[in-house]
Formats: structure tokens, C-alpha cells, sequence
């Protein structure tokens, strides 16, 4: 079978601008692109540091309900130093659940869309 690379994740939103601030501000991925096609679509793509995989938001660009993505999972090397950035920054994040295949954390953007942390653990 040929590789597959997974490489965007659609994040559906109600608020473009207020979505991009707090991807970008408070949780540190970068704005790769922000383009304005038509009065129906605006293409925004974020990537977390370090990533292969961007997430893609903006008008027109999924059908599915704002707040409707669940459980996009992120690793992290220390997810208890990633926790305490993101509480710095004031994103709201749930206290470290330890578990025998990881550490996790999970965070909402404004929307309700849920994104989990992961620290592996060690082998």
C-alpha cells in the first residue's frame, strides 16, 4: 500500500477572527495561511509547532456545526509544562490524567471543540 499522510483536520468555528486568536495566541500554533476567497469562503490553516498535520478553519470550509469536532488528539513531550503554558495564556484545561499509555490533558476552543494533549509514556 502506498503512504498516507494525514495532513489537515477541518475545525468548524462560528467566528473566524476570534477562532485564529485563540489558536494562534493562546494555544501557539502558527498562521500559515489566511486567505479571503469569496464573500463564502476564507481559508485559515493553522499548524501546531513542529507538526506534519495543520487543522483548517474558516467560512465555508466544512459543513459540520461549530463546536462539533471532538477529541483531536495532540502529543506533547511534557504535557504538565504544556498544561501550565496554556493555563498561563487563559485557556481553560483539565487537570493531568495519568493512565498506563499516557499522561492527557483536554482543552476547548471558544466553540466547544475538544482537543486532547498526550505524553506518551516512556517504553
Amino acid at each position: 500500500m502506498p503512504a498516507m499522510r494525514l495532513e489537515v483536520v477541518f475545525i468548524p468555528v462560528s467566528d473566524d477572527d476570534r477562532a485564529i486568536g485563540f489558536y494562534r495566541d493562546q494555544v501557539g500554533f502558527e498562521l500559515d495561511h489566511d486567505f479571503t476567497v469569496s464573500e463564502d469562503l476564507r481559508f485559515i490553516q493553522l499548524t501546531p509547532v513542529d507538526s506534519a498535520c495543520s487543522i483548517v478553519i474558516g467560512r465555508g470550509m466544512t459543513d459540520k456545526e461549530p463546536g462539533s469536532s471532538n477529541n483531536v488528539m495532540l502529543v506533547v513531550e511534557d504535557v504538565r509544562a504544556v498544561r501550565e503554558e496554556l493555563l498561563g495564556k487563559g485557556v481553560t484545561v483539565t487537570e493531568v490524567d495519568v493512565q498506563p499509555w499516557g499522561d492527557f490533558v483536554q482543552f476547548s476552543d471558544p466553540d466547544g471543540n475538544t482537543f486532547t494533549l498526550q505524553q506518551l509514556p516512556k517504553r
